[in-house]
């Protein structure tokens, strides 16, 4: 038996908010050299980029033996791993292998299920159902995979695979009879015992989903605060909790983020990692739709009454406030931009049992509606330079992204994709937009919590939106404005059950 090499981690100073936890910078437990190797294996783990470099050796993971190198943890019910996968270099042999691989031994002759990327872009569903048998490949030939998805459902494994900037696609799954604990994580296979291959895992997630039966908006899993590139996609879990955190969004000096948790807004610092209760005085029912204003000094908040009314509108200096001003009088109203001059807000109400959108003067006077459609509106924000006020609306059956007028008038459709697309959010610079999309199979008018999702982009004006995050979410994960200022960055909420 080989040695075990260690992971190189580091960890972060703890912080404490709430139930929070200090992150771990590795996400694994162990690694090891499955299968006795002749050359060792190592993987090292860089955590300020939080990313793993596999290197390995092994003759091959086929037949009845198997020979990698295995940086995994140990774990019990549901999960979903998902991963970023990259080889180093030409290589050289075209089946030399990378991936996710779940077993219940740590024995190279063992049961298995693993999701695969071949050198040469052939990806596989590789599964071994009795020990000491033969590996069995179902083959995807030429996919050149970037992304690549295995996920346990009881008995169900799914593998999914994406090159990046498209939606995933469920390749293959089956059903293995493992037992509740096993071994699940990273491989990387030379299929040459002479040679040691490397890999880069970059955007690394085990996500424990939400337990059938939860009970949404009184039971929560827990929040990631992440912050990503657009241009590269890289992300970064900067913040974990095992209570919700949702909906944060960046203040203009490019320091902190605000974001909503169970009723109360916090300011994050970005430097020292600590968030800060904002005082709100009496408004303390805060849904997860607050917004800055354009020049970064007020803060809009959505927010049931004290005296236990609906949702209405205030609005408070972004540094918080012992008297918030009410802007709206009738809820439910929840607020989602502001005009670039500061004085108007635009919402999402509920009057006559219709969901419309809204804007009204924060001084006063009538509310006016922008919007008479028999479906669903939702998710207004103006345009950095006041031209166009986006939203997202099913008024043609699924949800799709709009815009129109400041005035109402001249709708236009942006989207016309089978998902259901949700909360537009306008880059500073006017050039692009960043939305959620859930899949089909939710309902259009729904936008749930703790749903497989995409962050996706696409021009301003329209064109083929590029899929630029894929996460465990919903709700909560990115319902404001949250471009850095910037233009360059976003930050969103993603879940998992935590232990």
């Amino acid at each position: 038996m080989k040695p075990y090499y260690y992971l190189v981690v580091a960890l972060l100073a703890s912080t404490h908010f709430l139930s929070a936890q200090s992150i771990r910078t590795g996400l694994f437990d162990n690694i090891l050299d499955v299968g006795n190797p002749a050359i060792p294996g190592e993987t090292v783990y860089n955590a300020t980029a939080q990313t793993y470099a596999l290197t390995g050796s092994g003759a091959n993971m086929w037949f009845d033996k198997d020979e990698f190198q295995f940086a995994y943890k140990k774990f019990q019910g549901d999960f979903v791993l998902r991963a970023d996968v990259a080889f180093e270099g030409k290589g050289v042999d075209p089946h030399r292998k990378i991936g996710w691989t779940v077993r219940p031994t740590l024995s190279g002759n063992g049961k298995h299920v693993s999701a695969v990327l071949h050198g040469d872009g052939l990806t596989s569903f590789q599964y071994r159902e009795e020990v000491g048998g033969q590996t069995i490949s179902i083959d995807s030939v030429g996919s050149y995979a970037e992304v690549i998805q295995l996920e346990r459902r009881g008995n169900l494994y799914l593998m999914s695979m994406a090159r990046k900037g498209n939606p995933l696609r469920i390749l293959h799954q089956m059903e293995m009879s493992f037992p509740d604990d096993v071994y699940a994580g990273l491989f990387i296979c030379s299929h040459n015992p002479a040679v040691k291959e490397t890999a880069i895992f970059s955007n690394v997630r085990i996500v424990k989903p939400a337990p059938q039966g939860l009970t949404p908006y009184r039971e929560y899993i827990g929040s990631n605060l992440e912050v990503m590139d657009v241009e590269t996609g890289h992300r970064k879990v900067i913040y974990q909790v095992k209570n919700p955190i949702q909906a944060p969004n960046w203040t203009l000096d490019g320091q902190a983020l605000i974001f909503n948790s169970e009723g109360n807004l916090y300011r994050f610092d970005l430097g020292s990692g600590q968030p800060e209760k904002i005082n709100l005085g009496p408004v303390k029912g805060n849904n997860n739709d607050h917004v800055l204003s354009f020049d970064g000094k007020v803060l809009g908040i959505s927010a049931n009454q004290p005296s236990g009314g609906g949702s209405v509108i205030y609005y408070a200096p972004i540094e918080g406030s012992d008297n918030p001003v009410q802007v709206t009088q009738e809820s439910p109203s929840y607020l989602h931009g502001w005009s670039p001059d500061g004085k108007e807000v635009v919402y999402t109400a509920r009057r006559n049992d219709v969901y419309n959108l809204y804007k009204k003067n924060i001084e006063g006077g009538k509310e006016v509606k922008l919007t008479d459609t028999p479906g669903l509106d939702d998710g207004s924000e103006y345009s950095p330079d006041g031209a166009y006020i986006y939203f997202n609306s099913n008024r043609t059956g699924t949800m799709q992204l709009w815009r129109m007028k400041p005035n109402g008038k001249r709708p236009e459709q942006l989207t016309f994709d089978e998902f259901n697309n949700w909360f537009p959010h306008i880059s500073p610079d006017g050039s692009k937009i960043v939305f959620l999309s859930y899949l089909p199979e939710v309902p259009s008018g729904d936008h749930p919590f703790y749903k497989h999702v995409y962050l996706r982009v696409m021009d301003a004006n329209g064109g083929e939106p590029k899929v630029i995050a894929y996460l465990y979410g919903g709700q909560g994960s990115i319902n404001v404005p949250s471009w850095s200022p910037d233009s360059k960055k976003i930050a969103f909420v993603s879940n998992s059950v935590m232990d």
